[in-house]
């Protein structure tokens, strides 16, 4: 009897079906794929919208006493040329005016902050010996803009039927914000609204005029007590320090009145002789904020009452659901002191599980379309066949993610998106394979193979047209990549983790797909073609 030839495999899917399929280890691969996607899944930082690198800053240079066009010729129009000289820049924006020029420098999309800010900083100490005479030192302020987004705001307002005034409530919300500063990965912390305690001196224009003094006299005597800065002496034997200073001059408004703004034939004039001081609030601040309540009886807002919003922003790359929980955390510790004080607060915005709600739900979509998947394979191909390739889905969302996770990404709305829309393509590369050796486990002749030779054939058959067909795929989003500006950094992620999903499908399908087939798949018994075969060979 004629031996059949052995199938030669030509393709990277045979051998690695070939390497793969009596390996002891592909079981154990499989279980660490899915738990390194596990993994990446609890521990990647989730957060609402992905965070853009957005670098630029501003060089403020004071010049006293200099006109709007003596600050643009000989300070503003120099920086700018200096400037010129750093690379990334895209944009230099100066303004000229009384006393101060002001350089705005904005980077190209994409480009390191703290590289920039340093480039900026050097950049204007290197030339600081080419500033005019009468120059004062460059402020330069690089822009915060990744932290300046808050994902928790929170707004603090007296109980109903509870008096508290402004200053209470202004202590008691700092003493909190002080606690939250401290929390891990909060960037930053402001308050909006607050009001803040302190002496309101209210100067009579008539009397100032009869004394000769101006508001400048007024200004230099309540500046001159109002600060108490010790002076530091020396150390003694003993290597401590000696510090003299005196307790802070202003106390009460009695206090204040008794302050000596100036001599007038021979006798002090006190503050209370040309002004009216009273103890209250910064009334120089406009910036107030209500919390408005609807009525039980009616759907009208009626019930307003003054708030203090404090608003949470977090490091760049953290996770958003852990900063906000954290933060609730700290708000849940001072409950108690909340309600000795007749303070509650409301959380009005929360990033944190905003973002969470949106993984979970792509986790529930993902769950559906996998048993969508697996009842039409059910129909066409049988169970067993679908049980294969329902295995592939998590497994290649296992190895995207936990890819994702070691790149540094974060699982925002985008992120989300880039998953969604491969997810129609992930199961292709384990559909082809798993039908082509369907069909080959109903061709004829498949009694005379065995079950490795028959699944390393049908396996390898399909792999240069799945793998074209793959690169395809791929390479319509490579070009995602170079697009440039804050729309090509806004969708970065798709570009980035839509080829490792259909690359990592390849790999599932040609690997996993022959494995779990020799276990869970058997050829067909053709009985009746075996009886035929049988008649023929006795006549």
């Amino acid at each position: 009897m004629e031996k059949k030839e052995e199938y030669q495999i030509v393709n990277i899917a045979g051998k690695l079906a070939k390497g793969f399929l009596h390996n002891p280890l592909t079981a154990v691969l499989g279980m660490a794929l899915l738990l390194m996607g596990y993994m990446a899944l609890s521990t990647m930082p989730r957060e609402e919208d992905p965070q853009i690198a957005i670098s630029g800053g501003a060089v403020i240079v004071a010049m006293p006493g200099a006109t709007p066009k003596e600050i643009e010729n000989i300070i503003v129009n120099p920086l700018e040329r200096k400037l010129r000289e750093i690379s990334g820049i895209e944009h230099i924006y100066g303004m000229a005016m009384d006393n101060v020029g002001i350089v705005n420098v904005m980077y190209y999309i994409g480009e390191n902050r703290e590289d920039s800010n340093l480039k900026l900083y050097d950049k204007v100490m290197q030339n600081m010996d080419k500033m005019p005479k009468g120059v004062m030192q460059p402020l330069i302020k690089p822009f915060d803009i990744d932290i300046d987004i808050p994902i928790v705001t929170v707004a603090f307002y007296p109980k109903e039927g509870k008096d508290v005034d402004e200053i209470t409530l202004f202590k008691l919300v700092r003493k909190v914000q002080q606690h939250i500063s401290a929390v891990k990965n909060v960037a930053k912390t402001t308050l909006k609204g607050a009001r803040k305690a302190q002496y309101n001196i209210e100067v009579d224009m008539g009397k100032l005029s009869a004394y000769h003094l101006s508001l400048g006299q007024i200004m230099k005597a309540v500046q001159s007590v109002a600060v108490d800065v010790p002076d530091v002496k020396g150390k003694t034997n003993s290597g401590k320090l000696v510090i003299f200073g005196v307790e802070n001059a202003i106390e009460n408004v009695d206090d204040v009145d008794s302050v000596i703004v100036a001599q007038y034939m021979g006798s002090p004039i006190y503050l209370r002789d040309v002004a009216k001081v009273t103890e209250g609030i910064d009334i120089q601040n406009f910036q107030t904020a209500s919390i408005l309540f609807k009525s039980e009886e009616n759907a009208t807002l009626s019930d307003e009452r003054k708030q203090i919003t404090m608003t949470i922003s977090k490091l760049a790359g953290t996770n958003a659901v852990f900063v906000a929980e954290n933060v609730i955390d700290v708000l849940k510790e001072y409950q108690d002191e909340f309600d000795k004080a007749g303070v509650s607060y409301l959380i009005t915005r929360n990033y944190g599980v905003r973002a969470d709600e949106a993984v979970n739900e792509l986790m529930h979509h993902l769950i559906i379309t996998i048993v969508i998947i697996a009842l039409m394979l059910v129909f066409a191909l049988g169970w067993r066949e679908s049980l294969i390739v329902t295995f592939s889905v998590p497994t290649i969302l296992a190895v995207t993610l936990f890819t994702a996770w070691m790149t540094g990404q974060t699982m925002n709305r985008i992120t989300l998106f880039a998953l969604l829309l491969s997810l129609g393509l992930l199961v292709d590369a384990a559909i082809i394979v798993i039908e082509n050796i369907h069909r080959h486990l109903h061709s004829h002749g498949v009694e005379d193979k065995e079950m490795d030779e028959l699944l390393i054939e049908a396996t390898d058959e399909i792999g240069a047209p799945t793998n074209i067909a793959t690169l395809a795929i791929i390479l319509t989003m490579v070009p995602m990549a170079f697009v440039g500006g804050m729309m090509g950094s806004f969708m970065k992620p798709i570009p980035y983790n839509v080829p490792v999903a259909l690359v990592a499908s390849l790999f599932v399908a040609y690997i996993f797909t022959p494995y779990l087939s020799l276990r869970l798949l058997k050829k067909p018994e053709h009985k009746h073609h075996d009886k035929k075969h049988e008649e023929k060979g006795s006549k």
